[in-house]
């Protein structure tokens, strides 16, 4: 582990060197800040780590001290460092797991009805309305990409984006089925019903990630059905991606413009593609990760929204909350948190590399 810090110290330095030599070119300042503020917080905690190290070396030094009051003062500290070292050890190791590129990045959240006909429709329609919330909560924006619309308040489809700053950190934990217990409105007999909607969360990637070739894309354009003023619904604004080598189908009119659409759907063609390959190396590289939190597959159930007993389960981590109301609100945190904390500590089992200091 002294190895790896070590490592990253020296980078940060030398970026802190290289920022001073190029300070006339400022968007090279800007890349150089933005890899040195990534490596800020171990550099910080690894100084102090090393600092605790020295202290417990000279307290054993010290401890046979002729002194009586010196020894046991250095006694006293080689009870209680070994604690402290080990607790900076613990938030050194975490912060050594590779983190996953995308956190930070904005994501596009896609939300269809399963089974249930109407009733899971308006179910998808209260998901987007969570996630909403919960994006509004942590100061993120949200744009509405496309919808298909039930006709009754429900969607048969909808994509939106969230855009901040760690999205994709918190959303990527949402994708599979969700999954919702209650009795419909329209239910005569009081019988309750089970509903499914299907939830895939990508992050936004840039051209670079992904590169998609003119010739593996039909284009359509047509005119909108959906809101946005007159000039939507009189022009040909609509535009409709095929990609050839998938199959995959984005519509997106929601924007004034056909250009606007295009670029929009073009994004979340670059996602889901993404997406794709992520998903073909993670069945290759995460079998044992997969059975313990989940893969975020769109075919596995991982939440169960109980309205009768105002229960909400993610299956995943076997975690409860029973403030349903709350959950709908927004407040999903309480498993947010929980499946970070258990992917991050599976990951740093798997690792396997910094046991030993």
């Amino acid at each position: 582990m002294l190895e790896k810090i070590t490592s990253i110290e020296a980078r940060y330095a030398e970026l802190t060197r290289l920022m001073d030599e190029n300070m006339q070119d400022y968007q090279k300042v800007v890349e150089l800040a933005k890899e040195r503020s990534e490596l800020e917080t171990i550099t910080r905690i690894s100084a102090r780590y090393r600092s605790l190290l020295s202290q417990y070396d000279q307290a054993k030094e010290l401890a046979s001290s002729d002194d009586e009051e010196m020894s046991n003062l250095a006694n006293l500290e080689i009870a209680e460092l070994p604690g402290q070292i080990e607790e900076v050890e613990k938030q050194i190791k975490r912060l050594l797991v590779p983190k996953d590129p995308r956190d930070d990045r904005n994501v596009f959240i896609e939300i269809r009805a399963g089974a249930g006909g109407d009733e899971a429709g308006l179910f998808a329609a209260e998901l987007m309305r969570m996630y909403m919330h919960y994006a509004e909560s942590r100061g993120w924006t949200v744009e509405m990409i496309s919808s298909n619309e039930t006709g009754i308040g429900g969607y048969k489809e909808v994509i939106f984006m969230v855009k901040g700053r760690g999205a994709y950190s918190r959303f990527k934990f949402e994708s599979g089925v969700h999954r919702v217990q209650r009795i419909p409105a329209t239910e005569s007999s009081g019988r309750i019903h089970t509903s499914t909607v299907t939830v895939a969360v990508m992050a936004e990637v840039e051209e670079v990630d992904i590169q998609i070739h003119d010739n593996e894309v039909n284009i359509d354009v047509f005119i909108s059905s959906g809101a946005g003023g007159q000039n939507v619904q009189k022009n040909a604004t609509a535009v409709r991606l095929t990609h050839l080598p998938t199959g995959i189908v984005i519509t997106c009119q929601d924007e004034r413009s056909q250009l606007q659409n295009r670029l929009r759907a073009m994004g979340i063609l670059r996602a889901k593609l993404y997406e794709m390959e992520e998903e073909k190396h993670r069945q290759v590289r995460d079998e044992s990760r997969r059975s313990q939190v989940g893969t975020g597959d769109r075919s596995e159930k991982i939440r169960t929204y109980n309205y009768p007993q105002s229960r909400v389960t993610d299956h995943r981590i076997n975690v409860s909350s029973y403030n349903l109301p709350a959950v709908m609100a927004g407040d999903i945190d309480l498993f947010i948190d929980e499946l970070s904390i258990r992917d991050e500590t599976d990951r740093l089992a798997s690792s396997g590399e910094y046991d030993e200091p």
